[in-house]
């Protein structure tokens, strides 16, 4: 499951908008410690998603920060109607992290603005006269206003039907524009129908819904009004009997029944039923959406291998739904090509052999999530990894021929001269996975000759040939010089190649007699005889040269030189050492398109002394461990171009190395790229304003965007009739507006805005017409808020912030008045925009108070606006506070107002009192409205003083009014005389104050019965199971705990079953209660299904 944690950096804000007015919500994710791409979901209420809402109405728009690491999502709901008002909430995943919050919206109606007169809008240019010059338009290239609408109160129909007489449904239905009459008669008809009657069952009926989450509790609760009254529970018209799963409950009134761990079976008809009466509901269950917690991953493979593809789901038992190209694969249309396997949160497609119809995307869908992956499939080829090496042998050695080929499944043939070889005791044959070795023992003559390996299923065949030397004896004068039969066995004269790691062994024939002296050298080294790795074997008439694992440092010249009385020979040799070659270097991605990259790299260091014959491409996702090859064959470049990847989705890339001898090791993985393609132009380019040498321009982003994102936008103009376009920023611009300067007064301008992101430029968003650059008069108006209209009240200390929006072109001068006089008090500040102005008081003191008047003015024209500023504190204690009278109980007190009222009304008056032993105040009115008052139920006895606290819309004043004098309540000498005691008769007759309740239990399991009695003397109580007392049976433990009274029964059987009463007996009286015991046998469910 995901861990719950605060990823946001910016959450959406609740907002008040206006009916057919834009509004947005702007969230913000940072992604620099989440291993996966977050995923956003904007939800209305509990489960709607809104993502499946997208269109003209709903728009939602994500951009991502490459230097930031964040993520900024926008939802846009086009022109606001009552239906978008409620509350949203939005949630972002990334593996096995989660957040969320929630917002409101709130729809207003439009508020009433006065109606353009739009002919002012067509003006002419030049000074000459009303009919000389061009018409400009404008100034409607910005609405200002919007026409007056008259807000019709909202009247419901069906209430005025519902208490219609029939005979006026027709006339009704005419007026409010009704046409289905027949339609409305049946609406109208079920109205009726389900009109609550007054329950006399019920208290309180269960609610018309419940909705639980699968996996947790839930409680249905009803309220009866005989609290003796059984229940009986019912789903979808079946009765619900007691278990772990059901609980019943039953207090006082309150009838429960607990449902313990929901599934989608609980969701279902639920009713209650008390005698004749029902009440219903229903229980919803719902299922979380199941998420995706592993992607799958890319497959490439040959021709008749077999692919697995798997996903691992939040889930165990989720239902997923496999897909190839969008259509959806099942165990039906499948058949035995396709398998599926579940194990546990693990869910597999299995191919089970590969064939090049099954190229394509598959995709795995659960109920809250997707994803998807792409299966290449080519035509099975075979590489050779390590081909075989010529042999030259003497008798009785043994020859090794070994090959290895890149699959190894595959077997193969050993041919001799075209002749197939038989195995035998001294011939054998091997296959150990990749590799294929044939074995001679003994060599012979015989055996020399050409040697060929066939690889069964492939026109591929490797050769090599083994030389056999036999040695003869001939008859030689004893005087003979030495003589170097040298025989190398490659085309190349002394000249050996040998594959790194092998073993090198030459044996070299020596004639000379008397024996010559052998001494083998590298440079001007000699080669020890000694054992080790580089080493000389001799023998009579052969010398033996051996390097056993052949590396780097074994190649170079080597010589041999023979000695005897009789002269000196001596011959050269070339040891050359060929190995797969290194890896390739700097790998790197250099660009990228919407479903490819082009890849570069440098050959490597060293070619293992054998040409490239060309590279070897894989690419894996990012974070993944499954590489996929690109290409078979090998491709003699250093640039590729990747194609068929998945935009915004990070990929890696290595690349091998190949020569004749094998496959390097893989180069250093590439850095993380992401294919990405530019966006689709801007959307909805306006003009917002115009000056004489500006004009403000505003749009929409991009409807496509992709993973790549939007790094800014790049603003154009020229002269209308003209080509040559002018970029007017020279940063990119990261808002959606700009206001474009240093235009040519009274110029035809053309405006468009190019998007840009890494890919490159978008489309441009070209204006539909040529705009004129010319100031556009407009007379100052301010727009005073609703809640400045009245007099802002506002407590000493707080902030005051007032925003005035206000109109007017070019830009007014705005001025600020205090009582009629300029304000020049610089504990209030004013900050002027171009469109509003603010006041603002860091702390405001009671000599604030006053009317600010606000003036804006355009050469002769102007605009003004009062605003009532009371700054209110709490009020000073009453004064002069004494008590006038003391009568009886009472004493009456007076007091006149505070000197200090806080600068608004005092709304009235709290008064305490004490006594002088304990001094401890008691409020004895509050609110009071008059400067006196009355307190009575005074003690007699006691001396009183009083303090009275005046409040206003502040609250109490800090300090109070002390009365001056004090109260005695004097006594009056009345004496108490208690009335004699009487002892009060407790004794009563037995009466039970709870019933036996009827019961069902199971059988072989313990089970009680109890009730509650009380009477006086303490009653004897009688237990009787059909009319017959149970004496001392031990199956029957009969308790009594302070008049609650148990019959607990040991593992009834049906015989237990039956009518159980008790009876309560004492010396004035007797009372019975009785219930009914219902013993079942629940049967097993194997048993059931063989009867």
């Amino acid at each position: 499951m995901s861990e719950l944690s605060g990823i946001f950096v910016l959450k959406p804000e609740s907002v008040t908008a206006t009916k057919g007015k834009d509004v947005m919500f702007v969230a913000k994710v940072d992604s620099s410690k989440l291993q996966r791409k977050p995923v956003m979901k904007w939800l209305k209420g509990k489960w709607l998603d809104l993502g499946s809402k997208a269109g003209k109405h709903l728009q939602f728009k994500e951009t991502y920060d490459r230097n930031t690491k964040i993520y900024t999502y926008e939802m846009s709901i086009i022109k606001v109607v009552d239906g978008d008002a409620g509350g949203y909430r939005c949630e972002v995943t990334s593996k096995d992290k989660c957040d969320s919050c929630t917002f409101e919206v709130s729809v207003q109606a439009v508020q009433e603005e006065q109606q353009d007169n739009i002919l002012e809008a067509f003006k002419r240019s030049g000074d000459a006269g009303e009919d000389a010059g061009d018409l400009d338009f404008s100034a409607l290239l910005k609405k200002r206003q919007k026409k007056h609408q008259e807000v019709k109160e909202e009247v419901d129909v069906w209430e005025i039907l519902k208490a219609a007489k029939p005979c006026d449904y027709e006339r009704i239905a005419f007026e409010h524009g009704i046409t289905d009459l027949r339609g409305m008669l049946a609406r109208l008809k079920k109205m009726k129908k389900v009109e609550p009657k007054k329950s006399d069952a019920f208290l309180r009926k269960l609610d018309s819904a419940y909705s639980v989450d699968k996996g947790k509790r839930i409680q249905l609760s009803v309220e009866v009004a005989d609290p003796n009254v059984p229940v009986k529970w019912l789903k979808n018209g079946q009765e619900i009997k007691p278990s772990a799963k059901y609980v019943f409950e039953s207090v006082g009134n309150k009838r429960t029944l607990t449902i313990n761990k929901c599934n989608l079976s609980d969701d279902a008809a639920y009713e209650c039923v008390v005698g004749e009466e029902k009440c219903f509901t229903e229980v919803f269950v719902k299922e979380p959406p199941i998420t995706i917690t592993k992607l799958l991953d890319d497959v490439h493979t040959v021709v008749g291998e077999k692919v697995e593809f798997e996903v691992e789901v939040s889930e165990e038992g989720a239902n997923v739904k496999w897909m190839k190209d969008g259509v959806e694969l099942t165990k039906e249309s499948a058949g035995s090509k396709y398998r599926f396997k579940k194990d546990g949160k693990r869910h597999i497609l299995i191919i089970n052999e590969a064939t090049l119809e099954d190229i394509g995307m598959y995709q795995a869908v659960t109920n809250g999530g997707e994803s998807q992956a792409e299966l290449e499939v080519e035509d099975k080829e075979l590489e050779v990894l390590q081909s075989i090496a010529d042999l030259t042998l003497k008798a009785a050695e043994q020859a090794v021929f070994k090959c290895e080929v890149s699959d190894e499944k595959v077997t193969g043939k050993w041919f001799k001269d075209g002749v197939e070889v038989q195995a035998s005791d001294r011939i054998k044959m091997a296959h150990i996975g990749r590799t294929h070795k044939l074995t001679i023992d003994e060599v012979k003559a015989s055996d020399a000759g050409d040697y060929t390996f066939v690889p069964d299923g492939y026109a591929l065949s490797l050769s090599a040939k083994l030389n056999f030397i036999e040695i003869k004896i001939d008859y030689v004068p004893r005087q003979d010089p030495p003589k170097i039969h040298l025989d190398t066995g490659s085309g190349n004269k002394n000249t050996i190649i040998v594959v790194a790691g092998n073993k090198v062994r030459l044996d070299v024939e020596i004639t000379g007699e008397p024996a010559p002296t052998m001494c083998w050298m590298k440079g001007d080294q000699v080669v020890s005889e000694a054992e080790g790795r580089v080493r000389v074997e001799t023998r009579k008439t052969v010398s033996s040269f051996v390097i056993e694992g052949a590396v780097k440092e074994d190649e170079g010249f080597y010589s041999i030189t023979v000695t005897n009385p009789a002269g000196e020979d001596k011959a050269e040799l070339f040891v050359k050492i060929v190995d797969v070659p290194n890896p390739p270097e700097n790998v790197n991605c250099t660009s990228v398109g919407e479903d490819s990259a082009i890849i570069t790299w440098d050959p490597p260091s060293y070619d293992g002394g054998v040409p490239i014959k060309g590279y070897l491409m894989e690419r894996k996702k990012a974070g993944s461990s499954r590489w996929t090859k690109l290409n078979f064959d090998a491709y003699e470049s250093t640039t590729y171009e990747a194609k068929r990847m998945i935009e915004g989705v990070l990929y890696e890339m290595r690349v091998f190395a190949v020569n004749g001898i094998g496959i390097s090791q893989p180069s250093e993985n590439s850095k993380p790229f992401m294919p990405i393609a530019p966006t689709s132009e801007p959307c909805r380019l306006t003009v917002e304003d115009v000056t004489d040498s500006t004009c403000a321009l505003k749009w929409r982003p991009p409807e496509k965007i992709g993973a790549g994102g939007i790094d800014g936008y790049i603003i154009e103009y020229c002269k209308e009739g003209s080509d040559e376009w002018v970029q007017a920023n020279e940063s990119l611009v990261g808002m959606s507006q700009y206001r474009v300067k240093g235009l040519p007064v009274g110029e035809k301008m053309l405006f468009r805005v190019v998007a840009v992101n890494k890919a490159g430029r978008s489309p441009p968003a070209v204006l539909s017409q040529a705009v004129t650059i010319r100031e556009i008069m407009e007379n100052p108006k301010i727009r005073v808020p609703r809640h400045l209209r009245t007099k802002l009240i506002v407590l000493v200390g707080d902030k005051v912030n007032l925003v005035i929006p206000f109109q007017g072109k070019p830009r007014p001068v705005v001025t600020w008045f205090r009582d009629g006089v300029l304000l020049e008090d610089k504990s209030v500040g004013t900050r002027t925009s171009e469109v509003d102005t603010i006041l603002f008081i860091r702390s405001a003191e009671r000599t604030h108070s006053g009317k600010y008047t606000l003036s804006v003015q355009i050469e002769n024209m102007s605009d003004s606006a009062d605003i009532h500023i009371q700054v209110v504190d709490k009020p000073g204690p009453p004064i002069a506070v004494h008590v006038t009278d003391i009568w009886g109980f009472n004493a009456a007190l007076e007091w006149k107002l505070p000197k200090d009222d806080g600068n608004c009304e005092i709304i009235g008056y709290t008064i305490q009192k004490a006594d002088m032993k304990t001094k401890e105040w008691f409020t004895v009115y509050e609110h009071n409205r008059r400067p006196s008052c009355t307190v009575s139920d005074l003690v007699m006895g006691n001396e009183y003083f009083f303090r009275v606290y005046s409040e206003n819309i502040c609250g109490l004043s800090d300090e109070p009014g002390v009365s001056k004098n004090t109260a005695i309540i004097s006594k009056t000498g009345l004496a108490y005389k208690a009335p004699p005691f009487k002892e009060k008769d407790t004794k009563s007759s037995p009466r039970f104050t709870a019933p036996l309740v009827d019961r069902s239990v199971v059988a072989g399991y313990a089970a009680a019965i109890s009730c509650a009695v009380r009477g006086f003397p303490k009653p004897k109580i009688i237990w009787m199971k059909n009319n017959m007392i149970l004496g001392e049976d031990p199956k029957y433990l009969m308790q009594n705990k302070q008049g609650v009274l148990t019959l607990n029964i040991r593992k009834p059987s049906l015989f237990d079953g039956g009518r159980y009463s008790c009876r309560a007996i004492n010396d004035l009286g007797q009372d019975e209660v009785e219930c009914k015991l219902e013993v079942r046998v629940v049967q097993e469910k194997g048993e059931g299904v063989k009867k």
